[in-house]
């Protein structure tokens, strides 16, 4: 008789691990940030380690990575240290354009003109129309 795995089994779990999710992040709301991370990182060890047990009877690597997703879902935020990190790269992307096209590269970022799209979508377009007039030449005398 051949042991087949049974699906159900596995949307339990992950059903499981999903409710576990929704229940830990609401944590923060009622424990400090430092008492979260450390259930969250129990859960996790636990939720590996079952996992990786012979008792488990599903396919594993979807198992270790719905408790991985659902670490990274409980877990608080984390902000950047450093919130002029984010001005220094907007302005790095036109570092490799030349003089005359960097400094309209850069009015782009600084929110110049206009954007559209998304990052979801693909990309955002960010757009600046310059005009330019060239002085009238003198007329040519025969």
């Amino acid at each position: 008789m051949t042991r087949t795995n049974n699906p159900c089994r596995v949307r339990r779990s992950t059903w499981a691990l999903c409710l576990l999710a929704t229940a830990l992040g609401s944590a923060p709301a009622l424990a400090s940030e430092k008492d979260v991370t450390r259930a969250v990182q129990a859960r996790y060890q636990r939720d590996s380690a079952l996992c990786l047990s012979a008792r488990y009877k599903g396919d594993r690597d979807e198992c270790l990575s719905a408790a991985s997703t659902t670490r990274s879902m409980a877990l608080p935020a984390q902000l950047d240290a450093d919130p002029g990190r984010y001005a220094r790269n907007l302005l790095k992307r036109c570092e490799p354009l030349p003089p005359s096209d960097r400094r309209d590269c850069v009015a782009r970022m600084q929110g110049e003109g206009t954007t559209s799209g998304s990052v979801a979508g693909g990309g955002i377009y960010r757009e600046l129309v310059t005009r330019e007039t060239e002085a009238p030449k003198p007329a040519a005398v025969e």
